[in-house]
């Protein structure tokens, strides 16, 4: 009797999981239908490059071993090849255009594009863009499925997504994950703000949709952070609502304009913070301000904290390009910066982008030095040569550095101090008039040229 009366309990128990469970189940998101729907969008993009007829000598010996095959040249020769690659792409427009990755036909000769249907079709590149890692192509065919321009703005981390494209050459694969992060930056690549996601992403995902689960497109996979070459769950897509915009622009005009500036910035610690009177480490710091830039029009000085530009909050300094991109070339942008501890409100024009840069570079002349034992550092001043090729009409170079506030704050020999404590150094002698003026125990700003980049350095002079 107690043996049937436990069963019974049991199955109460079992019946109740179950039912407890159901729910939470059916939580979990079902792809079938978005798949079913999109992934005739989605093409396989293949490319061939045509490698020209060259030496084996140029290409496989080093140069430093090049003289020892002189006169044998020929026997090296190579025949001319053709270089292949794919990648993913998918159709935005009845009309046949098709969104994908710029280094997905990069320097390609011929373009095809492989339909869900079969079909493969030889595409026209319209428009490329390496900036954004974005090229528009088209192809000639009607009665086209198209995906859902969804928008990126509103995606949240945690949210559910999904990929669909050709790893390795297996065409229509299905991967999903969530997003893990948004607006994030990576290095060398300053006017994309990434949607960081753990959806496995691999060779030949390039150039492919990422879908919310309205089956709306919010992405464009674009790259992966990998120390063997394969997934290993960290891959970004560029936001469709900036692919768009790169879109409209290279539909209308073949090419793409971007907002600039003319200044060098650096992120804000908690020691900089302190030292341009910040309550806590935000903004993007002026380290230059370039001659006859929009900036310097505009009244941006080095040492200005930007807090907000085009309405926007700058958090970090690497928000600032993003923010600055976005904006039409020509127009005019409100800048909130923090200047001297105290907020200053600037109307800033904003050019475009230049799509080459260069910066001037020096050497240094031999010249007396010049001790600065508050600091622990000796200093020599820049003749007029150097001032010249550096484009600086002020500036001191450390020729020493010992153990000191100028060691702690990670100043080094080389380096040249331009300011102190927001005061320009002319030459040796106003650096040891600003340093008699330091308050001690607090932290102040040094702004260095190291090399070809300027960039700020919190210092504290203790008391002695």
């Amino acid at each position: 009797m107690m043996t049937n009366m436990h069963a019974r309990w049991a199955m109460v128990l079992l019946a109740g999981l179950l039912i407890s469970c159901g729910p939470q189940a059916s939580t979990l998101p079902d792809f079938t239908a978005l798949v079913e729907d999109n992934h005739d969008a989605v093409v396989n993009i293949s490319t061939l490059q045509r490698v020209e007829r060259g030496s084996g000598s140029g290409q496989r010996v080093p140069e430093f071993f090049r003289h020892f095959f002189e006169g044998m040249e020929d026997q090296f020769d190579v025949p001319p090849r053709d270089a292949e690659s794919q990648g993913s792409g998918f159709i935005i427009s009845r009309e046949g255009y098709i969104l994908t990755n710029y280094h997905v036909v990069r320097n390609a000769d011929r373009i095809l594009v492989r339909l869900q249907d079969r079909r493969e079709l030889e595409a026209e590149l319209v428009g490329q863009d390496e900036q954004s890692d974005l090229a528009l192509l088209r192809i000639d065919a009607g009665d086209l499925p198209v995906v859902k321009i969804g928008s990126s703005r509103n995606l949240r981390v945690g949210e559910w997504v999904l990929a669909i494209g050709a790893p390795f050459g297996f065409e229509s694969t299905v991967t999903a994950g969530i997003v893990s992060a948004v607006g994030r930056s990576l290095p060398n690549e300053n006017y994309v703000p990434f949607i960081q996601t753990d959806v496995a992403i691999n060779p030949g995902n390039s150039g492919g949709p990422l879908f919310n689960l309205k089956g709306e497109v919010v992405g464009i996979n674009s790259q992966i952070v990998s120390r063997s070459g394969g997934f290993m769950g960290l891959s970004f897509a560029i936001p469709i609502d900036m692919a768009m915009d790169v879109v409209k622009q290279l539909r209308e005009t073949g090419r793409v304009a971007r907002g600039w500036l003319g200044v060098l910035i650096q992120d804000v610690d908690r020691d900089l913070a302190e030292s341009f009177g910040l309550d806590k480490p935000s903004g993007a710091l002026v380290a230059q301000v370039m001659p006859d830039s929009p900036a310097a029009e505009g009244g941006l000085e080095a040492g200005d904290v930007v807090l907000t530009f085009n309405g926007e909050t700058i958090n970090r300094s690497s928000q600032l390009p993003h923010v600055v991109g976005r904006v039409p070339p020509g127009s005019t942008a409100e800048a909130v910066v923090m200047r001297n501890g105290e907020r200053v409100t600037l109307k800033v024009p904003v050019g475009e982008l230049p799509e080459n840069g260069a910066t001037p570079d020096g050497r240094q002349s031999p010249t007396p030095e010049v001790k600065s034992d508050p600091l622990g550092l000796s200093v020599e001043p820049l003749n007029d040569a150097e001032r010249e090729s550096l484009g600086l009409d002020h500036g001191v170079r450390i020729t020493e550095v010992r153990s000191g506030p100028a060691s702690r704050a990670g100043i080094r020999r080389g380096d040249i101090l331009r300011t102190l404590n927001n005061m320009t150094v002319d030459d040796p002698a106003a650096l040891q008039e600003i340093i008699e003026t330091l308050p001690r125990n607090a932290w102040v700003p040094a702004l260095v040229q190291r090399g070809e980049s300027p960039r700020f350095l919190a210092l504290r002079v203790e008391s002695d």
